[in-house]
């Protein structure tokens, strides 16, 4: 029975990397055009959709790491759940960040992003998530890079 348990739970952890994989495709390229447009006073039309696609897609692939990719290897490791608290305390056990400070503010600045109502000056949290890219996909490397050990590999995707 246990056997059984594990392989349903390594099959929902592939599933998560691989649509986490794909996410992180799509934040890289994101965050490639919008660092080639930096911030600014004001920006055109165009520029701004890049922007909100790049808050968008940074805001879904924390959520992914988090809530998907991370308690899936909880799962998989036979660890019990737990809070959110006790999730983010065995990445770190686990090396994938240095302090719980880093993923807390990965998540406090998705949290900012989800309830940002007023659009008239976005530049603080376009410059944030600039900012904060790096170091998600430093994390995410990390993940999966642990997940390997499981003997698969995140599908490839394209944008």
């Amino acid at each position: 029975m246990e056997y059984k348990y594990l392989e349903n739970s390594l099959e929902v952890l592939r599933t998560n990397i691989n649509g986490f994989s794909a996410s992180l495709v799509w934040l890289r390229r994101s965050y490639e055009r919008c660092t080639d447009i930096g911030i600014k006073a004001a920006y055109a039309d165009d520029e701004f959709d890049h922007f909100e696609n790049l808050t968008s897609r940074y805001a879904r692939t924390t959520d992914l790491l988090v809530n998907k990719v991370l308690r899936s290897i909880d799962v998989v490791e036979f660890v019990s759940g737990g809070t959110l608290i006790d999730v983010v305390n065995r990445a770190e056990q686990r090396g994938f960040v240095d302090s719980v400070s880093e993923i807390r503010g990965l998540k406090d600045l998705r949290n900012e992003i989800a309830h940002e109502y007023e659009i008239t000056d976005l530049r603080d949290i376009f410059s944030a998530v600039l900012q904060a890219v790096p170091k998600l996909l430093a994390i995410s490397e990390q993940v999966i890079a642990y997940c390997e050990k499981y003997k698969f590999q995140p599908t490839p995707s394209e944008p």
